[in-house]
């Protein structure tokens, strides 16, 4: 029995004093050569060996080729597997919503066509209603009997001469209400001032606001958003009226046109001779030749949506969250010479003109967005620039006043969407989903008097029908607003919208606001108009529906018909009140000549509330079924996923079977041997002996607890965390708790052992634990701006301090300097790397230092270049040591595994800096933090004896850390938490490549450089169980998440909560395949390099 030493294919023995070398794979049979003492026995050896790795050399390495390419075939399965499932489930989960090509038409008689075919009216009722005035769906004759001045419209009177829509990107609904004082506040009636829905007054009181007749009337609303509250995702709902599918969300970043039908489209294409506004008649000929044009100025994201409808557009670029003013500059640039060119305000001179005109201008602000993101929106920052907005927006609605008194215009001033308490959004917090909405008529739109009658708001609020459809008026979302501004505008509705008008923003025909109060016919006309459109935009809402339900099994029968129900009983109380009103109507004019009072008021406020209350259960149908999901995809990735899954447990490998058997056997076979300090004590007789048992007993079912707790604590944060929209929003304290109580469990174990062993600290555990907590709760402000003087981070000692720590963690811990070379005289040089790197983060303190001056010209910008430019060279460097120590073949083989360690994690501390850089000054002190908790972990994981730690608590332990960075650094798996700052931090210009990397690098940096970590440490010091058990946890979470994602896909939160973190599961399990591919042809590779290398020195001897 001698000793036998094993490395590589080379097994070195000694037996009684001879040496030997045995050739494993090389040899034709595994036999035994004497190594040569004398010379003349050295040249008889070369000789042999050089004769016979000729002879059978090349048939083994053959043969352990094609052994190794079906291992690695087998090897690789389960990660192909997973990829397979895991991109057929995303593609089935995010199947977009059938896209219709159909457009809502504007031929005469379409109005009609639609109200036949989808209510059920009959020709007779039909034509009744043109008769009177409620449809305008042909041509205009004034031979046919049309009461008063009526302008033809597609399939109503168009009710505004021109509109101006004024977007605040982030106009969260309080800022609208609390801090714009001069545009909204004033025009707003005193004791009137807005409330949020559900706070108290009936929508009734919340939305009328009493009329200025110097300033015409004003409205404000809650504006409600759905998420995800992404800029591109909600103007494609505000122009379409459709619900974007949830993987439209990229076009956030890049862009993409709208397909579909919009009110924008249809003001650029509907003939104009089929929507005159109300100023211009057929015979003006400049109009003829010069119809109104549509103006657009601000943010690129519309220009995007609508690259060629625009006439005459001015935008600028939006994804620079740093930039502040370019885009509102741009705005109140050109803002005043449109307004001077709107239809509506153009004097009597510039009417006769050939000069164009604008009917609809668009204006869509920023600044408040960026300030949020920037700095937050209880930053000093935010009150300057909502006192700008309150400025311009002053100037624009004092315009509008000063419009002449037969004009009707609108100015729209909305939000997008709202911002979180730290300036961010994409989620759905109420937060983000409430916007405002601020909406003024020019006096014009209110007739000559003052009585109640006349005003805007008809009193329409459907409690003649119940609390339901009162409800229904109440709640305002962002599509309401699409088929309003249709109707607004003579144009039809958009065929894929299921929004429902918004009554209180519809004035009346201008023929009836400028009748008479004191005739009783004309009193409570506007509620007829109101139930016509309503009907209109019903009988859209149900053709679009039931086309959808025949390309598509999805939308629920058992609902359809309910909703069908719905629409049968309004269409019933709207076709008696039809009914009557033409029964009376022909009565009185045979009478008297003339039409009388034929309004049946009650009937028809009962419809409305009958139409409004459908429109809205088929907005909520649409909300919960607007995605097409392909169920049988869907499960067949499930499927897929779950076999790789079940090809990956860890207890299929037989070192990890040994390892679980021995630690839940009954007789713990390494505790006689690991506690040394007891063995003789334990086989001794007595008390001492019954102590020493009983110790080790102990030590035995705390390491089983260890074990059973961070597979339990796995299992909650893998798997049935992903199940709970609450667990998920609150996921930060889940792991930071579950990595406290893993340090803990681990340092009890250790403080029964430490008597046997001193190998590793036993403060070690707790510092994990610490670390986790002092940057949870002490360091601040990630992502946002090293100017914000409200975080203690951002302050210059904080991050420089924090430099420094950097600085000396770099060259005493990262890489050997008694390996570097000397100069002749003998003094040790600094090496080229070090220089680079220190002067890098020299580089990086300078650049936040000037990021952080009040003085904005002072941006940092070159600095941070240089310091990027000297991060990338040192990631070069380190990729070419790493190289270089793979393909050395000489030397001692143990220094070059170590020095090839030195080197991985030297590239990744460099790799860390990059995403200190791209984070902020907070993450210096992040970093840290950071760095002496991995070395912590480290020496856990390098401890023996009766402190080892088993691979799945050492995986566990890896995991929860690696996450505790990522939420540490405010991160978290929601789409209102991306650091949009990362994409400027050397630039003030958007380039998507080099944007989109930092970004990304930003969000899923520290899982990459964690993932890297855990398997370079697995491999080099022998505990591959470890990457085994790392790569099961990551597998299992993307898993449950996909089948909670299957499970939850009819949840109110789904879109909001699960599938945010269903595609961050999906990131962070991308990583670790690409690792595991690189493992597995690493392990392909090295044999073969590892063979050269030993024929190289068999040669050589």
């Amino acid at each position: 029995g001698g000793l036998k030493i094993s490395f590589s294919n080379i097994d070195f023995e000694e037996d009684n004093g001879v040496r030997a070398i045995l050739l494993h794979n090389s040899c034709p049979s595994n036999r035994k050569m004497k190594i040569p003492k004398t010379s003349q026995e050295t040249r008889d050896f070369n000789k042999s060996m050089l004769s016979e790795s000729n002879d059978f050399g090349v048939h083994s390495t053959a043969s352990q080729g094609h052994l190794q390419f079906f291992r690695m075939l087998f090897r690789l399965l389960p990660p192909f597997l997973l990829s397979v499932g895991l991109a057929l489930f995303t593609k089935s989960f995010f199947l977009s919503r059938t896209s219709f090509d159909h457009r809502s038409s504007c031929d005469y008689g379409s109005a009609g066509s639609l109200l036949t075919s989808a209510l059920g009216l009959s020709e007779k009722e039909v034509q009744f209603m043109r008769r009177e005035g409620w449809l305008s769906d042909f041509a205009r004759d004034g031979d046919r009997g049309v009461k008063g001045d009526y302008s033809d419209g597609c399939w109503v009177s168009r009710r505004v001469d021109s509109m101006v829509i004024l977007v605040v990107d982030a106009l969260r609904f309080d800022f609208a209400r609390d801090h714009l004082p001069l545009s909204i506040g004033s025009r707003l009636s005193e004791g009137q001032q807005s409330h949020g829905v559900g706070e108290g007054e009936s929508s009734h009181n919340q939305q009328r606001k009493q009329k200025h007749r110097a300033r015409g009337s004003s409205q404000l609303f809650q504006f409600v958003a759905d998420p995800p509250t992404v800029t591109m995702q909600r103007l494609k709902g505000l122009t379409t009226g459709g619900l974007p599918t949830f993987a439209d969300i990229s076009g956030s970043f890049g862009g993409a046109s709208i397909d579909e039908d919009s009110w924008v489209e249809q003001l650029k294409n509907v003939p104009w001779n089929r929507r005159r506004h109300l100023l211009v008649n057929a015979s003006d000929g400049n109009h003829a030749l010069n119809p109104p044009q549509i103006a657009f100025v601000g943010d690129d994201t519309w220009v995007d949506l609508f690259p060629t409808q625009f006439d005459d557009s001015h935008p600028y670029p939006s994804f620079n969250t740093r930039d502040l003013d370019t885009v509102d500059n741009g705005c109140l640039m050109h803002l005043p010479r449109l307004l001077k060119r709107m239809v509506g305000l153009k004097t009597e001179r510039d009417r006769s003109t050939n000069s164009s005109s604008f009917e609809l201008i668009i204006s869509h602000f920023l600044g408040v967005d960026h300030v949020g993101h920037t700095y937050g929106p209880n930053d000093p920052h935010m009150n300057s620039k909502l006192h700008q907005m309150d400025v311009s927006l002053a100037n624009t609605l004092g315009a509008i006043d000063n419009a002449p008194s037969d004009s009707c215009i609108v100015a729209l001033v909305l939000g997008d969407h709202g911002m979180t308490e730290d300036g961010n959004h994409g989620g759905g917090t109420s937060e983000e989903m409430n916007a405002g909405l601020f909406a003024h008529f020019s006096p014009g739109c209110d007739g000559d008097d003052d009585d109640a009658a006349t005003k805007i708001i008809d009193g329409v609020d459907g409690r003649e029908i119940g609390l339901d459809a009162a409800r229904a008026f109440e709640s305002i979302n962002q599509i309401d607003l699409v088929p309003t501004i249709s109707l607004l505008l003579g144009l039809p509705i958009p065929y894929a919208n299921i929004g429902g008008l918004v009554p209180a923003l519809l004035p009346k025909p201008r023929y009836s606001r400028q009748s008479s109060p004191s005739d009783p016919s004309k009193t409570d006309e506007g509620t007829l108009h109101i139930a016509t459109a309503l009907a209109l935009n019903a009988a859209q809402v149900w053709r679009y529906l039931h086309e959808y339900s025949k390309s598509s099994r999805d939308l629920p029968s058992d609902q359809l018909k309910e909703l069908k129900e719905l629409l049968d009983s309004a269409t019933i109380v709207y076709r008696d009140a039809l009914s009557y009103s033409q029964m009376v109507t022909e009565s009185e004019s045979n009478l008297n000549g003339e039409s009388g009072n034929y309004q049946d008021s009650t009937a028809f406020r009962q419809a409305c509330g009958l139409f409004k209350l459908f429109l809205a259960q088929s907005t909520d149908l649409g909300k919960r079924v607007w995605t097409q999901f392909n169920e049988a995809g869907m499960m067949m990735g499930i499927g897929i996923m779950a076999l790789a899954w079940v090809l990956v447990v860890p207890l299929w490998t037989r070192d990890v079977r040994e390892e679980i058997v021995r630690i839940f056997s009954a007789n713990h076979a390494l505790i006689n041997v690991q506690i040394e300090s007891t063995k003789e004590i334990a086989a001794s007789p007595g008390k001492e002996a019954h102590d020493a048992k009983t110790l080790m007993q102990s030590w035995q079912h705390l390491h089983r607890i260890e074990v059973a707790a961070a597979v339990l604590l796995m299992t909650f944060q893998c798997a049935i965390l992903t199940f709970s929209n609450s667990y998920i929003e609150h996921e930060r304290e889940v792991v930071t708790f579950s990595l406290s109580v893993l340090s803990l469990l681990i340092l009890r174990r250790w403080y029964f052992a430490q008597s046997a062993s001193v190998e590793s600290p036993v403060y070690l555990p707790v510092l994990v634990a610490i670390c986790s907590r002092l940057n949870d709760v002490f360091v601040t402000g990630h992502g946002l701006d090293p100017s914000i003087r409200l975080h203690p981070a951002h302050h210059s000692f904080a991050f420089m301090t924090s430099l420094v720590l950097l600085v000396y963690i770099r060259l005493q811990w990262i890489g050997d300097r008694s390996t570097q070379p000397r100069y002749s005289f003998g003094i040790t040089s600094t090496p080229i790397s070090e220089i680079t790197d220190v002067f890098a983060m020299f580089c990086l303190a300078l650049t936040w230092w000037e990021k952080r001056s009040r003085d904005h010209s002072r941006n940092g910008y070159i600095i941070a270049r240089a310091a990027i430019g000297f991060f990338f060279v040192g990631m070069v460097h380190s990729i070419f040591c790493i190289l270089r120590d793979k393909n050395q073949s000489g030397g001692n083989v143990g220094n070059r595994s170590a020095t090839r360690v030195k080197n991985t994690k030297l590239a990744l501390f460099r790799g860390m800096m990059l995403l200190v850089m791209v984070t902020g000054p907070s993450c210096s002190s992040t970093a840290v933090l950071v760095l002496l908790q991995c070395a912590s972990i480290c020496k856990i994981m390098e401890s023996f004896g009766s402190k080892v730690v088993d691979a799945p608590v050492m995986a566990a332990l890896w995991r929860l850390a690696i996450r505790s960075a990522f939420f540490g650094t405010n991160h978290h798996c929601s789409f209102n938490r991306l650091q949009y700052s990362a994409a400027f931090i050397a630039t003030d210009s958007f380039h998507f490549v080099i944007a989109g990397s930092s970004l990304f690098f930003n969000t899923f940096g520290w899982e990459m450089i964690g993932s890297t970590l855990v398997l370079v440490l697995s491999r080099t010091t022998g505990r591959s169980t470890v990457w085994s058990w790392f790569r099961f946890y990551q597998w299992t979470e993307m898993l449950a998440s996909c089948i909670s994602v299957s499970v939850m896909k009819r949840h109110l939160m789904v879109w909001a909560i699960f599938a945010p973190r269903f595609m961050f599961a999906a990131v962070f399990t991308g990583f670790c395949l690409f690792l595991c591919f690189v493992e597995e042809i690493f392990d392909v590779i090295n044999p073969f390099l590892k063979t050269k290398n030993n024929h190289s020195r068999l040669h050589t001897i």
